[in-house]
């Protein structure tokens, strides 16, 4: 099981990283160019904000129930946090990606209350521009976290 959680957490990002650079860009391009909010920019907002708490479920399986080196377990071992890696996917990983969860979803409701369509994409495009620059600071890529492969195979 942990295998196929592994599996998907790492290939969902691809979906989260595809919808909210649409839904990022939906959002600049109508706020520039004063467009109506229109159905496809709500729906590549929800597609990012649900393809994110996918992840965030898949990823909170792994976190504390499967994952043997750098779970809730892990976490609780003595000198976990002198481990560079373990403190990644341990702690920073897990807490960035929780608040990115949280300010997309925010930016989606406040984005769908506006009554000005301008504005609404003016929301949308802050908070999912925020979102998606912690999901992206918090993949690892391995430029300034641990590396881990692009493709699982």
């Amino acid at each position: 099981m942990y295998q196929v959680l592994l599996y998907l957490h790492s290939y969902l990002r691809y979906f989260v990283l595809g919808a909210g650079l649409v839904a990022v860009y939906r959002a600049y391009v109508g706020w520039t160019g004063h467009r109506p909010f229109a159905k496809g920019d709500n729906a590549f907002g929800a597609s990012f904000v649900g393809f994110m708490l996918l992840q965030l479920i898949v990823g909170l399986g792994l976190y504390f129930g499967l994952s043997p080196q750098y779970g809730f377990k892990a976490m609780k071992a003595a000198g976990a946090m002198k481990d560079p890696a373990v403190r990644f996917f341990g702690m920073e990983h897990v807490a960035l990606m929780v608040l990115a969860v949280i300010i997309a979803q925010i930016g989606r409701t406040l984005s769908k209350k506006r009554l000005d369509d301008t504005a609404k994409h003016k929301t949308a495009f802050i908070y999912y521009g925020v979102a998606l620059a912690l999901v992206l600071l918090m993949i690892p890529w391995g430029l300034w976290n641990p590396y881990r492969p692009l493709f699982r195979f």
